[in-house]
């Protein structure tokens, strides 16, 4: 069964970038707030050059032996279970690390070696050395400053990729990619994009993240599913936002106004 392409919108030369970054050999670092497309585009890209994805979602309890693996018990036996990292260094995979910033230090200390020409995982527990397979790719993102309280990524770390700046699109665009993904029709997806773009203006109200293209889309399936539209834009809008309820009460106020 042939798999489906997924739809991502080109808005500038990420594409060129990627392919040249793999051409190259060098690690890809993405940066750009939560639901700015990161995560859609490296799924386009791995289809697009028909190589395995491998994602890992990090958190603050992601260690590298999470990554590189670990011994486990079988039946009798003592065995060693690769990790993702592993798997996608022996097998020639992408391997996308999503918010890097996130896991635990020793994951930044266990990539550094294939993040520079030696292309090399050490494997401490088996005292091993693995020369990546030559279709290996590391892509990472992080989300720099956008969050408060969020961790940053060491300049010594980040200079050892190239990086690429996602934002969120502009009015056309967003509006292009709600209807594709939703099948919503071209009004409301108008008016969720200005309702998306007023709330990221409103600095003043302090909110630790602000609407992303994921939460519009969210919306537009609601809307699009029948459910009133004023009720999908809180729910899926404005809920996710914050727990202060005087500024939810003016964010409901606000898009009510709107759609």
């Amino acid at each position: 069964m042939k798999s489906i392409i997924p739809y991502y919108h080109i808005v500038g030369k990420e594409i060129d970038i990627f392919e040249h970054s793999f051409k190259n050999k060098i690690p890809l670092l993405l940066k750009g707030p939560t639901g700015t497309g990161k995560s859609r585009f490296i799924e386009f890209m791995a289809h697009k050059m028909e190589m395995k994805l491998i994602t890992v979602s990090c958190h603050e309890e992601t260690s590298s032996t999470d990554l590189i693996g670990r011994f486990i018990i079988k039946g009798a036996e003592t065995v060693w279970l690769d990790g993702p990292l592993t798997k996608a260094v022996k097998e020639g995979a992408m391997i996308y690390l999503d918010e890097l910033a996130e896991a635990r230090p020793d994951v930044i200390v266990a990539i550094h070696s294939l993040t520079d020409h030696r292309r090399e995982l050490y494997i401490d527990k088996l005292g091993e050395t693995i020369k990546a397979h030559t279709d290996f790719m590391l892509v990472a993102s992080f989300n720099p400053g956008y969050q408060r309280g969020f961790k940053e990524i060491k300049p010594s770390t980040r200079q050892r990729f190239v990086a690429i700046s996602f934002g969120y699109p502009d009015t056309k665009i967003e509006t292009e990619i709600l209807i594709n993904e939703t099948n919503v029709n071209a009004s409301d997806a108008k008016k969720l994009v200005q309702i998306g773009t007023k709330i990221r203006n409103l600095t003043e109200l302090g909110l630790a993240e602000t609407v992303s293209t994921r939460l519009l889309i969210d919306a537009a399936k609601l809307i699009h599913s029948g459910l009133p539209k004023r009720l999908a834009v809180k729910a899926a809008v404005v809920e996710p936002l914050t727990d202060d309820l005087e500024v939810i009460q003016a964010l409901a106020d606000l898009c009510d106004l709107m759609i």
